[in-house]
Parts: C-alpha cells; sequence; structure tokens
C-alpha cells in the first residue's frame, strides 16, 4: 500500500485534500504544525503528527503549503527524504526555482487543478456553487514529472486525481509548460483581464448603472463572449461593430508588447517573487 505524507493538511488547500484522500485506499500521514491546522483535522476525527514523523518511510510527500515556505520546509526535512521518494508539489513555483533539494535521487512531481469549467455541464446547485473544484464538481488537471524515472507518472497522477476527485481529463505537461499555464495564463494574463471588467463593472455603476443590471449584463454577455472566443458554438462571430470596438481598445487598454509577459526571463521574474520567503 502506498503512504502518502500530506505537510500543511489541516490548511485551507490542505483540508480540501485531506477530505478527499480520506475517501481512498492509500495509508496518509497526516503533517500539522499550527494549532488552527491541528483543530481542523481534529475536527475531522484525525491526528496531526510532525513533519518529520510523516515523512519518515513514506512512499510520497504532498506539498500543501505556500509557494513561500516550500524551499525552507523541504531544506529542514532534506535528511528525512529516502532515495526514490516522490515528492508532489501543488505548482511549479518552487520546483522551477530550485527550491526543492537538489538532489537526483529524487521523483518530483507537479499537479494543478484547471478548476470546473464555466462551460462544465453542472446541473446540481452544489455542484454549481464548487468554484474551485475537489469537492461536488467535475475538473480537469495538469501534470507533470519534473523529474524522476518515467514509471513514476503513473503513480503521481493517480494521487492527483485522487487529491482533485471528481477528475474528468488529466492533461500532461513539461514544467515550462505549467509555468505558462501558471502564473502567466490564468493570474498574469486571465486574473488581470477579469480584474479591470470588475473594476468596469464599478465605474458603471458609479456612472448611475443600477448594479444588478450592469452584473447581469456582464455575466451574460461574459458567456457569449467566451463561447464566440473560443468557437464553442456554430457561427461564434463578433459582429462588425463589436470587432471594430476591440480592436479600437486594445490600443488604449493594452500595450503593444503585452506578450513580452510569455517570455523566459519574465516568467522567471514572476516565479522568483511568488517564491521569495516573506521577509520577518
Amino acid at each position: 500500500m502506498t503512504t502518502i505524507a500530506l505537510l500543511g493538511a489541516g490548511g485551507k488547500m490542505g483540508c480540501r485534500i485531506t477530505d478527499n484522500l480520506l475517501k481512498t485506499s492509500y495509508s496518509v500521514r497526516y503533517a500539522e504544525v499550527s494549532d488552527k491546522g491541528r483543530a481542523a483535522l481534529a475536527r475531522r476525527g484525525l491526528s496531526a503528527v510532525s513533519p518529520e514523523e510523516a515523512v519518515a518511510g513514506s512512499d510520497a510527500v504532498i506539498l500543501a503549503l505556500p509557494d513561500n515556505r516550500i524551499g525552507t520546509v523541504t531544506a529542514s526535512l532534506d535528511a528525512h527524504f529516502r532515495p526514490g521518494m516522490m515528492l508532489i508539489a501543488l505548482d511549479i513555483a518552487a520546483p522551477l526555482s530550485g527550491h526543492l533539494p537538489q538532489r537526483d535521487d529524487l521523483t518530483y512531481f507537479v499537479t494543478h487543478p484547471c478548476h470546473p469549467s464555466v462551460f462544465g455541464g453542472e446541473t446540481e446547485e452544489n455542484a454549481q456553487l464548487d468554484f474551485f473544484g475537489g469537492v461536488h464538481a467535475r475538473q480537469n488537471i495538469v501534470c507533470s514529472l519534473v523529474q524522476g524515472p518515467e514509471e513514476a507518472y503513473a503513480l503521481g497522477e493517480d494521487i492527483a486525481r485522487a487529491i482533485y476527485a471528481p477528475v474528468v481529463t488529466s492533461h500532461r505537461c513539461t514544467a515550462d509548460q505549467m509555468a505558462i499555464l501558471e502564473p502567466v495564463l490564468s493570474e498574469t494574463v486571465l486574473g488581470t483581464c477579469l480584474t479591470i471588467v470588475g473594476e468596469a463593472m464599478d465605474e458603471a455603476v458609479r456612472l448611475g448603472v443600477p448594479e444588478a443590471a450592469a452584473r447581469d449584463f456582464l455575466l451574460g454577455h461574459l458567456k457569449v463572449e467566451l463561447g464566440i472566443v473560443f468557437r464553442l458554438f456554430e457561427g461564434a462571430t463578433f459582429s462588425d461593430g463589436a470587432l471594430k470596438a476591440i480592436d479600437e481598445a486594445k490600443q488604449s487598454l493594452f500595450r503593444p508588447d503585452w506578450k513580452s509577459v510569455f517570455e523566459p526571463g519574465a516568467i522567471a521574474e514572476s516565479i522568483r517573487k511568488i517564491t521569495t520567503p516573506p521577509v520577518r
């Protein structure tokens, strides 16, 4: 039986993973150092152990920790990582920036949820309200074997499907591709654009548009325009007038060189900032 050590088991992400692992046949050791996290585990009828106890003899270690803490924590546990052990990160930032132990005898696997699609077809209310996934709503995931033997991928993917269940599709990517997906595609681009959309709605309300009307108008158009942009229905095109407005607005809303965020140097700098430990 595969034994998993879950570090940060009582944290926000850790609890979601804990709840899903309780439904599996894996042998799991739940590590948590904070009082709040230990209390969260106790409410689930679980006893927390120290990270050292959890890691000793485990086959895989899930790092449900903040990106800027992974380097410090894994360095302190390095002596407890036995050869062949798999370290599973939930984000590519720490592995790609060298914040995992520099050891060739360990396997490094990264997995991240795509989160439930806005076109996921969920009909039950609890699934519709499961925005992050991993509880009621179906979602897809991405996985990468960053380091280690090819045969280790199957175990990593199996664990990934378990912690993010219910999973529909698992996409295999390289480490560099994972960095393009996040932070660049999902946070740098999408998060920024949607933040501007939210600010635009606030501006419309400030100018007198009823908030409920502005919200309904935006959310409805969001579905239509997502369908057009991703060609999800037959005849998916913007009107001539809309195309003209979009072309003109790009000149004022975006810099001509905005795609520079995809350049390796820009990605590396973004990851560096994400993984830098806080100044105390």
